[in-house]
């Protein structure tokens, strides 16, 4: 339910009554914008209330069990929707008059169910259709423009000329009975989520003496005196407070999505790199000894050894990056962690990519493989079975112990099945099969060999082969930093020595898919 407060109100005695019984004003103005204690600003359009709907209650403050008198009249008017209500002759009701001739009570709020509304391109709900529960007397308004104009005696009723009747229910009891607090208002109790709406209203504010004597008296001083401190209160949100709001960082460290792996340089291996020189020296025996039968004596077969120097260079992996001293000091995580953790990573995936480019340019040995029989197992089988044969029959008797693949060769192998529909590298629970791949893993066995998959390499690569015949060498060097007085910074520096040798392509086939 939305409440909103209007002002002022006058009130007047008719004749013969020593004590004003009604009162009458304006409730609401219309197309007039009021804010609620939420923030929502509202407005009421003309017509938005039924004249002849039953008549709402006159509460204090919002208060069903405050109840002083019903509202006998509501007419629409240019100005707003006019009302008209009157005081019940208790001893409460009584009290809440003279608050309004004291001027205590200068204003009323109206308390009302919003049934049809919708929002203008400022964001205040304007209101067609609603239905008015009450109109509670108040102290501050937040209609400025809605006010009541008029306290006055109500006009004699015949049956007050009556004489009572001793069997008769007291006027006051019949009041009671006629607008009960709560029991008697189940049909109008609304429905809605309640909506309280405050003045936006400069008021003086109390003195400590005048604050403590309102206290002292507490009833309808004290409820007074907390209603239009409350009117006054300014709401504070979150915009109000920027200075005080802390803006959280979810750690302990930062994300990053980049994967640092090296898969070909892990299924090879490194080797030791040798400290000095810009170039060394990988010897390889390329002519071999001669061994031979003879039944003559002292005529052994001839031969020789040759020892070839294959000469290696040295490749500089590095990078740096410039710092703010500030920026080191001041930051949570520290950005001197979180730079040389990214470091790190694109040094590996660096290195990797060299490792896989010098592979696949290094396997000279190739075989055609029929591009649109990547999908049947059988071909597979039978080129992985020739390439196994040209590296035995080559490389002085080596077999094959890897399977080099580009990502879109490997999502080729995990899409085999057998003709029963069965995959033919199963994760789980295989029985003969041909190996095992699984989405979720780098490596794997198909047919046998070691699957390789690597991001680095080109597309379409696959290589079978024998890593002993393709050495990578490395010295990492790490991080390495300088201090830059005349910028108050930081230089950082990550780096490393790295090298690849295809030492022998005769034990690698790489296929072409034509």
């Amino acid at each position: 339910m939305i409440e909103f407060v209007s002002v002022p109100i006058t009130l007047d005695a008719a004749a013969g009554e020593e004590s004003p019984r009604t009162i009458t004003g304006v409730a609401v103005p219309w197309d007039t914008p009021a804010t609620v204690s939420s923030g929502e600003k509202v407005a009421f359009k003309r017509g938005a209330f039924d004249v002849n709907a039953k008549a709402p209650k006159l509460l204090e403050g919002h208060d069903m069990t405050q109840l002083r008198g019903v509202v006998t009249e509501i007419v629409e008017a240019d100005e707003g929707l006019l009302f008209t209500a009157k005081f019940a002759k208790t001893r409460a009701a009584d009290e809440a008059i003279e608050l309004v001739k004291a001027g205590a009570y200068d204003s009323v709020s109206v308390g009302a169910v919003p049934v049809k509304f919708k929002y203008d391109k400022n964001g205040t709900m304007v209101v067609s259709k609603a239905n008015l529960v009450e109109i509670s007397l108040v102290a501050q308004p937040a209609f400025a423009d809605a006010v009541i104009t008029e306290i006055a005696a109500s006009q004699p009723e015949e049956e007050d000329a009556v004489e009572p009747n001793p069997n008769d229910i007291p006027e006051e009891e019949t009041m009671s009975q006629e607008t009960p607090a709560v029991e008697a208002s189940a049909e109008i109790v609304p429905t809605a989520p309640i909506v309280f709406a405050q003045a936006r209203k400069e008021v003086k504010l109390p003195t400590a003496a005048e604050y403590m004597s309102a206290f002292i008296a507490g009833g309808s001083a004290w409820h007074e005196m907390s209603n239009a401190l409350r009117a006054a209160a300014p709401d504070i949100v979150t915009n109000d407070t920027p200075g005080i709001l802390p803006t959280p960082i979810i750690g302990p460290s930062v994300y990053n999505n980049f994967i640092g792996r090296r898969p070909v340089v892990d299924a090879v291996g490194v080797r030791a790199m040798p400290a000095g020189g810009k170039v060394f020296i990988r010897p390889e025996v390329t002519t071999h000894t001669s061994i031979g039968a003879s039944i003559a004596e002292q005529s052994p077969t001839a031969g020789t050894l040759v020892v070839f120097n294959n000469q290696v260079t040295k490749q500089i992996f590095g990078g740096y990056v410039n710092i703010s001293e500030a920026d080191i000091d001041w930051t949570d995580p520290a950005i001197l962690q979180v730079v040389l953790d990214d470091m790190g990573r694109i040094y590996a995936n660096a290195t990797d990519n060299y490792a896989a480019d010098t592979l696949a340019t290094g396997a000279t040995v190739t075989q055609n493989f029929t591009a649109a029989d990547t999908d049947d197992p059988s071909v597979w089988a039978a080129e992985i079975a020739a390439a196994a044969s040209t590296i035995l029959s080559s490389s002085n008797g080596n077999l094959p112990t890897h399977l080099f693949v580009a990502p879109g060769i490997w999502q080729d192998l995990l899409a085999l099945s057998d003709s029963s529909k069965r995959p033919l590298f199963p994760q789980v629970g295989p029985m003969n099969a041909f190996g095992d791949l699984a989405p979720g893993q780098y490596n794997g066995n198909a047919f046998g060999l070691q699957v390789v998959v690597d991001r680095n390499f080109a597309s379409a690569t696959c290589i079978v082969g024998d890593a002993s015949g393709y050495e990578l060498f490395e010295q990492q060097k790490g991080a390495i930093s300088i201090d830059s007085p005349s910028t108050l910074s930081r230089t950082i520096a990550f780096r490393g020595y790295f090298a690849a040798l295809m030492i022998d392509s005769s034990k690698f086939v790489k296929f072409n898919f034509v």
